[in-house]
């Protein structure tokens, strides 16, 4: 096979609380999803490697580790917070999804897959020694640092997440060998507050942080709009060598969270580009991973098993109905159809800039803001 998932049932355990945004379930109706639907048949499955704790260390100081490991209440580190309370096994579950990422990486990079996922990762907002925003160990940026020191030179971070991927970004915000490009809703109105398209690297690394801040309410169109507009260019200037993105679903209309407005149809269009990017730009190699997403019900499993599909090389057509034991599992609420009947077409950015629109409003800051750092011009 050529594509793999990393996954075990330990992973689903990150668990907050019956409660909390961040329920376990969205993993394990995906998991259910994509094995009645013959996704995970398509996919080498293989569970995570066993911890090492040196490998959080590259990102996360010892004094943090040890604080998680403890797993008593301290608000010093976030830890035993509202967002971030704590729960049984706390380390071993989160740093288990760590080593998920890592092995991901590790698969793609020397060669084993073209493609990798782990979709219980993309906890992108934590920092080296702070949980945030329900995020305890930053597996992405353990991986990426991973790649880094086996010899990558020039990774791409792709985060089409709601809400920005501040974590991964201040990790690597002075490392001109990472490029982290974040598409999300604006940070005037979102947490975490950060994001703006002035942020675009520190002094030595300009052009190495990318970032599209998104009108609420955008749909489909104007999504797709601003991510062509501003993604494949600024990846293609950069020229990575292995690309990783967090598929973050909750930019959907019914995410209780946020104030996007993109269909599942949508979702799986940008999926579906980044795969291409990938085979354009990396010789096909590709490590995704799950991220927000807080519909946990109808939107988070059919959006990641559209990721899994295409992941496996063989995406599945939106049209197709959702099986009967699966939507028996879940309930009266449950989706009867891998689609929500969204239309995934858009003008491109390219056809012409309207003034008085805010998504090429947008787009155009990005642009001006960072572009002339990739030697690109903004203008076309």
């Amino acid at each position: 096979m050529t594509a793999r998932l990393v996954y075990s049932e330990e992973l689903s355990k990150y668990d907050f609380g019956y409660d909390h945004p961040m329920a376990p379930g969205r993993v394990r109706h995906t998991i259910e999803l994509a094995r009645q639907l013959g996704v995970l048949d398509r996919l080498e499955v293989v569970q995570p490697p066993a911890i090492d704790d040196d490998l959080l260390a590259s990102v996360h100081d010892a004094d943090y580790i040890a604080a998680v490991q403890a797993n008593v209440e301290n608000l010093a580190y976030g830890l035993g917070t509202t967002d971030n309370p704590l729960f049984p096994r706390m380390h071993e579950i989160t740093a288990s999804v760590v080593m998920a990422t890592v092995e991901a990486a590790r698969s793609v990079w020397q060669g084993e897959v073209k493609r990798a996922c782990n979709i219980s990762g993309g906890l992108h907002h934590a920092m080296p020694r702070a949980t945030s925003g329900f995020c305890i160990y930053n597996d992405v940026a353990v991986a990426i640092s991973w790649l880094l020191a086996n010899g990558a030179e020039r990774v791409a971070y792709v985060d089409v997440d709601v809400h920005h991927g501040d974590g991964v970004q201040q990790i690597f915000y002075h490392d001109p060998r990472v490029l982290t490009i974040s598409v999300h809703e604006t940070p005037a109105v979102l947490f975490p507050g950060t994001g703006f398209p002035y942020e675009i690297g520190g002094p030595n690394a300009r052009g190495s942080a990318v970032n599209v801040a998104l009108p609420t309410a955008t749909g489909d169109a104007g999504w797709l709009r601003a991510f062509h507009a501003i993604v494949p260019p600024a990846l293609r200037a950069f020229e990575p060598q292995i690309l990783i993105t967090q598929h973050g679903c909750d930019s959907h209309r019914h995410d209780p969270l946020a104030d996007l407005e993109l269909t599942v149809d949508g979702q799986r269009a940008s999926y579906q580009a980044l795969a291409c990017l990938a085979e354009e730009l990396c010789d096909g190699r590709w490590v995704s991973t799950g991220g927000g997403g807080y519909a946990v019900a109808d939107v988070v499993p059919r959006a990641w098993t559209h990721l899994l599909g295409i992941v496996s090389g063989e995406p599945l057509d939106p049209q197709i109905a959702t099986p009967v034991a699966w939507r028996e599992q879940l309930g009266p609420y449950a989706p009867i159809a891998m689609t929500d009947g969204g239309d995934a077409t858009y003008q491109d950015f390219s056809s012409g800039y309207s003034p008085s629109s805010r998504i090429d409003q947008a787009i155009l800051a990005t642009r001006n803001a960072v572009f002339p750092d990739l030697g690109l011009d903004p203008s076309y």
